[in-house]
């Protein structure tokens, strides 16, 4: 494999990026918000590389990205009901739903909480098919930490330099807010934060 391979997304050919991820190196892919840098959270090393890369702090664990609901709800112990409501309604999108993490999940997503885990399912055809290719992905905004996410993938290549991304899917523009974030209980849904679904429809929606 190549130290870093760009490829057009639009029937391209994945077969380098689902390999890069099961050897545990990082890619950039597109996604429906902005670009992200994702690894194979079960992959020994993998996680550790993408914090290095981000220079981003190990203190804040990582969301996953899944290929569908039952798939990202597979690694919560329980789905409280307004996660269930919410995953309906906006799911594939930009939202993130923090709920109770399954009980000796083999995933290394950084952070101290081992109890909770952000999964969210992307309204974009590449992810999930990597996703599902792979399994969930641990992933987060491609950029440097405290610096704001580049709309095209040459630009965020500028910005975090070559060194260390395998594999860069190339899927033209990607900008807009972020996902939404929501951390949910059985009686409660919290906004942690607004992004791409506005903090009063999430409101709405679980009322």
């Amino acid at each position: 494999m190549s130290p870093l391979s760009r490829q057009r997304t639009g029937g391209g050919d994945l077969e380098e990026a689902v390999a890069a991820l099961e050897a545990g190196l990082v890619v950039l892919i597109p996604t429906d918000t902005v670009y992200g840098l994702a690894v194979d959270p079960r992959r020994p090393g993998a996680t550790g590389r993408l914090f290095a890369i981000k220079e981003r702090p190990t203190d804040a664990a990582l969301p996953v990205l899944a290929a569908d609901e039952a798939s990202a709800f597979g690694l919560a112990a329980t789905v409280p009901e307004p996660a269930a409501r919410l995953a309906r309604r906006f799911w594939p999108g930009g939202l993130t739903l923090v709920v109770p993490r399954r009980s000796g999940l083999a995933l290394d997503l950084g952070g101290a909480d081992d109890t909770t885990i952000g999964v969210r399912v992307p309204d974009h055809d590449l992810v999930r098919q990597l996703a599902r290719r792979v399994g969930p992905l641990a992933a987060t905004s491609a950029n440097l930490h405290g610096r704001t996410t580049p709309p095209t993938a040459e630009e965020v290549m500028a910005q975090l330099g070559d060194a260390g991304v395998a594999v860069v899917l190339d899927g033209g523009r990607c900008e807009g807010a972020p996902s939404t974030v929501v951390a949910c209980t059985d009686l409660d849904a919290v906004v942690l934060r607004e992004g791409r679904i506005a903090a009063e429809t999430i409101r709405d929606a679980v009322r």
